[in-house]
């Protein structure tokens, strides 16, 4: 009835040729010929925590290229120039990212995407060779963990088999936490960017009640007692608030109308929810809906190319009793999911007559509702009061990491060292192919926000990195490194 509509966004995407701009080397950092200097705080022994960001996750991978362009690496650099000390990363074993088992890839910790022929994301063949079950021993600087929620980083037996692999493989027993096993060394200087993840697995799987938001209350009680712990003895330290998730590629790519029909698909689509529609009406009459409700939730097609997608919307009022389900057709104020971009339009089982997105309703992973994107808004102001108190309370420097990811999603972008970076997914700069992690070049801007604010709070100097220094995609051959 209709061709399968996998619209690819990607084809439009300008790629950029891997010259001498894309070369992922760090730059030494040249100054004004003023003398670098540490301000008031010290360097000498510098430990981060967080969760994928701060451990240099990259197209939807961990991998040793990524983890050495890790905001937190970046920083280091930096602070070597005025006495800070070795960093010391826990590396993957190779470019391939993820994990294995037995000589296996493991399915949910993939390898790393890379840009293929027709602009498809597509993940590089090999198998990764770090084994899950093996151990690195050591002392480490980065304990940025991949996955974890802020409540997850003072969990004792979140080291454990049971826990998170990423922190398994670096713990120094089971039982340990990340923040303890990161103040074993007694460093000097910390960085704390923890919270994402408290709302972006409920963001990335649609609002689904199986990743629930962190309550508030609880997200205010263990974030001051990583700082309680992290602050002892006076330690200083930088924090960043958190952006808008839904302010990320992941979530800004996928068109909530991408769908083209001709005028007798139009037809057979409308005749097909005429008993649904009618339905509704039908429920008016007898007082269960209102006629606002009927009309957001009535299903039409035109002869155009931008057809809105059918959803699923669970705040919808329940007339499952009457058989009648909870449709709509998405509006400019839902997010369709990153991943929905090669699943709109195709058929189910092969059905000609089965179009997902469609004459098929989109299920509600595949959709953050205006609802979800409402009450996901709510929880991390919550948490940015939250951090940003503790910044007040402890003299710390701050980094308002949601006004950059506002800055980046505007119009104009951030512009540094001659480059516009936007929120535009792959081409806009800033963001690798899972559209919620930053390229090389992102790391680099972020790692310049930190800097700044520690220059701020502390009175150091540092002038940062050149964004033009680092990449905006890796290769498929780690060989162009």
């Amino acid at each position: 009835m209709i061709k399968n509509i996998k619209w690819l966004l990607m084809a439009s995407l300008v790629i950029v040729s891997c010259n001498s701009d894309d070369e992922s080397v760090v730059d030494p950092n040249s100054t004004d010929g003023t003398p670098l200097t540490a301000g008031s705080a010290d360097f000498s022994k510098y430990v981060a925590l967080g969760d994928s960001f701060a451990a240099g996750f990259s197209d939807n991978a961990l991998f040793a290229e990524g983890q050495k362009n890790s905001y937190p690496n970046i920083i280091a650099t930096q602070f070597t120039l005025v006495g800070g000390g070795e960093f010391t990363t826990p590396f993957m074993a190779d470019n391939i990212g993820g994990f294995s088992s037995g000589g296996v890839q493991i399915p949910q910790f993939g390898p790393r995407l890379f840009l293929a022929p027709g602009n498809v994301p597509t993940p590089v063949s090999g198998v990764s060779g770090t084994d899950i079950s093996a151990k690195l021993t050591g002392s480490f600087n980065n304990f940025g963990i991949p996955g974890a929620k802020a409540t997850q980083l003072d969990f004792a037996g979140y080291g454990s088999s049971l826990g998170n692999p990423y922190f398994a493989r670096i713990a120094s027993n089971p039982m340990a936490t990340v923040v303890d096993d990161a103040l074993a060394g007694s460093p000097t200087f910390f960085s704390l960017w923890i919270g994402g993840n408290d709302v972006l697995g409920y963001a990335t799987s649609g609002g689904m009640s199986s990743s629930p938001i962190t309550p508030t209350t609880t997200f205010n009680t263990v974030y001051n007692a990583l700082i309680a712990k992290l602050t002892t003895g006076g330690r200083k330290g930088v924090i960043a608030n958190l952006p808008y998730v839904n302010t990320l590629p992941y979530f800004t790519t996928v068109p909530y109308n991408p769908v083209p029909l001709d005028a007798p698909t139009a037809g057979l689509l409308n005749s097909g929810y005429t008993t649904y529609n009618n339905g509704l009406l039908f429920a008016q009459s007898n007082g269960l809906l209102t006629a606002d409700e009927v009309a957001r939730r009535t299903i039409s097609f035109s002869a155009s190319a931008t057809n809105k997608v059918v959803i699923v919307d669970e705040y919808l009022t329940d007339l499952s009793a009457f058989g009648i389900p909870s449709y709509r057709q998405a509006t400019n104020e839902d997010l369709v999911v990153l991943p929905a971009r090669a699943f709109i339009g195709t058929t189910v089982g092969g059905n000609p007559l089965q179009i997902n997105g469609v004459s098929v309703p989109l299920a509600d992973n595949w959709v953050l509702t205006k609802n979800e994107i409402a009450e996901i808004k709510v929880a991390t102001d919550e948490y940015n009061n939250t951090i940003q108190a503790a910044a007040s309370a402890n003299n710390l420097a701050f980094v308002d990491a949601k006004s950059i990811m506002d800055r980046l999603s505007s119009s104009t972008g951030i512009v540094a060292n001659n480059y516009t970076m936007t929120a535009t997914y792959v081409t806009g700069g800033a963001f690798s192919l899972d559209g919620v992690h930053p390229s090389p070049r992102g790391y680099a801007l972020i790692a310049n926000e930190f800097l700044k604010a520690i220059n701020t709070a502390y009175g150091s100097n540092f002038k940062g990195v050149n964004l033009g220094s680092y990449r905006i995609l890796y290769p498929q051959n780690p060989d162009n490194f």
